[in-house]
């Protein structure tokens, strides 16, 4: 009895795992969880630990032992989705920002939105001009040390703080002369509103760039918004699509289609390749999802995507959840007392340093700091006018944004320029931050360019490794060759529909390969099975069989005999 006692309990234990969720404030929320424990099952202990109750913004990242990143779906298995090896390391972010985040209605909401936004500051996806950027990172330090203090605060007391990855001297001091005399008196959870408030207004906010390359083999970045999908380009927006005007996502391969009907009746398919057809894939998801959340009236109206048309292929996903407009509408009914918030303060933190009071990152020494330069990168204004391109709507930022040098060859300057998207988590350097006072100016990361990324343990490290000259140089002639190859459109299209009739063909033969040796098995074989015992019995069988089967097979073995005795005499 004892020994069956502690053989069911060593397999009770071995049916649960330990799960690790790094929060956005870089604290873990531990837990364990039984086999088949579904994703909806995680997610609930963990807004149920943070006291949240508007929480379809957020969701659940992580990466799967090929580096890939995924959301995690809440209708599936948690084991099954993540399929590596215990104990299980993920990351809670903000999965689909507010439209407003001034209208969410719970404070704890809003301060979450906040600390995701503060680190997109940091780590370079949102971006905007240097006073803007000078505003947004004084509410930061409003909110985190309060009031401006003579006696606490000293000369260069900003300095101490690191709000993007790196900054000017002038900047510094523009964000501290903002924080001495125009937020004295607000409070962090005012603060942290009016932040909010500012960054709904630039281009970039909610952006999850997917690095990507266009026909004409340029690097770009796709996202997706509260207001619709964009793409980007060095540092500007160079295409915005509204929801209302997509009208349909898909992906075969690693290539990704976007159908877009405009005004009109004016019909355009862009046409982007990503690094892998998994990426894709994640590409095409996360683009499902967004357009479900945010161009739906109700949750009803969401249906069951597939990925392609063609006969017996592609991916099938549906969104499971509630739309922005259902959301809202349930956040206003929320009535209860307001959750106390414990916010992070000065407590220091791992990959966003701008609450810490270590000193002020830079890879460029100070002498040459203003001297560093790179010019923006060639193939905008083609882009523009390529076939496979929507009328840009972007917007020139005025301000100067400070280039992250990566690399000290005296040659940079003439190396292709993209942006790197660093390990799979919201939490990572994608695209250029501000800082300067001069003309426009493109960053240059040369990091990880094919999308291959860190796993979330890298997450910790705010440096990553460059990748040599020759994989640079292997990666762009492997993504030329892929560009090159779909240059013949009408070409590929008649190749596709061949293929999609032979793939016809043969699921018609097989089938009917099928049958033939069902029938063979009911009127050859003896096996007294009921199923087949109760279809030889019926009227309609019998009568096939005397009339049709047995000449057939007569005819069938007259046929066989004389072929056979012909090779005999030859």
């Amino acid at each position: 009895m004892l020994s069956r006692l502690m053989s069911g309990s060593s397999r009770s234990l071995e049916r649960e795992y330990s799960c690790t969720v790094r929060l956005l404030d870089d604290s873990e929320y531990t837990c364990t969880i039984q086999r088949d424990a579904k994703g909806q099952y995680l997610f609930d202990l963990l807004c149920h630990h943070l006291n949240l109750l508007e929480k379809d913004y957020f969701g659940i990242r992580f990466v799967d032992p090929d580096k890939q990143r995924h959301w995690l779906e809440f209708t599936k298995s948690v084991v099954k989705q993540l399929r590596s090896q215990p104990p299980f390391t993920m990351c809670f972010r903000v999965k689909f920002y507010p439209a407003d985040p001034a209208a969410l209605k719970e404070e704890i909401t809003r301060y979450l939105v906040f600390l995701q936004i503060k680190r997109d500051l940091y780590h370079g996806r949102l971006l905007c001009k240097t006073s803007d950027a000078a505003l947004l990172a004084a509410h930061i330090l409003q909110a985190e040390i309060g009031d401006y203090d003579p006696g606490k605060h000293p000369e260069g007391y900003s300095s101490k703080f690191q709000f993007f990855p790196k900054h000017s001297e002038k900047l510094e001091r523009k964000i501290a002369e903002i924080h001495k005399t125009e937020l004295s008196g607000q409070t962090p959870a005012t603060s942290e509103l009016n932040f909010l408030r500012k960054a709904q207004t630039l281009e970039t906010y909610g952006v999850d760039p997917h690095p990507c390359k266009d026909v004409s083999g340029n690097a770009a970045f796709l996202a997706f918004t509260p207001f619709g999908f964009v793409v980007l380009q060095g540092n500007k927006r160079v295409h915005f699509i509204k929801w209302n005007e997509v009208t349909k996502l898909k992906f075969e391969g690693k290539t990704f289609y976007l159908y877009v009907s405009q005004k009109e009746e004016k019909k355009i398919i862009l046409t982007y390749f990503a690094p892998t057809p998994e990426a894709c894939k994640h590409l095409w998801k996360c683009g499902i999802e967004n357009q479900a959340f945010y161009k739906l009236e109700k949750s009803s109206q969401v249906r069951t995507v597939s990925s392609s048309n063609l006969f017996f292929k592609g991916s099938r996903f549906r969104y499971s959840g509630r739309v922005a407009k259902e959301v809202m509408e349930s956040s206003a009914k929320i009535k209860r007392e307001p959750p106390e918030i414990h916010r992070a303060g000065m407590v220091p933190s791992r990959s966003c340093p701008s609450i810490t009071h270590g000193p002020r990152l830079s890879s460029v020494p100070r002498t040459r700091r203003r001297a560093v330069h790179i010019s923006i990168m060639e193939g905008l204004e083609s882009l523009r006018d390529s076939a496979h391109s929507t009328p840009v709507r972007s917007s020139s930022h005025g301000d100067t944004f400070l280039p992250h040098v990566r690399s000290s060859r005296a040659d940079s300057n003439e190396r292709v320029a993209v942006i790197a998207d660093e390990a799979y988590s919201p939490a990572d350097s994608v695209l250029p931050t501000p800082v300067a006072e001069h003309s426009l100016e493109l960053m240059l990361l040369s990091r990880q360019i094919n999308g291959a990324t860190c796993s979330i343990e890298e997450e910790k490290e705010s440096e990553a490794s460059t990748p040599t000259a020759a994989e640079v140089e292997a990666l762009g002639g492997e993504l030329r060759a892929l560009c090159q190859g779909h240059g013949r459109p009408e070409e590929e299209q008649v190749n596709k529909f061949v293929l999609s009739v032979l793939r016809l063909l043969l699921v018609t033969m097989g089938l009917l390969f099928v049958l033939l040796l069902l029938l063979i098995i009911l009127t050859e074989s003896d096996l007294d099975i009921a199923f087949f015992r109760d279809i030889r019995q019926t009227p309609e069988f019998e009568q096939f069989h005397y009339q049709y089967f047995c000449p057939l097979r007569r005819w069938f073995a007259c046929k066989i005999r004389s072929v056979v005795s012909l090779l005999i005499d030859t």
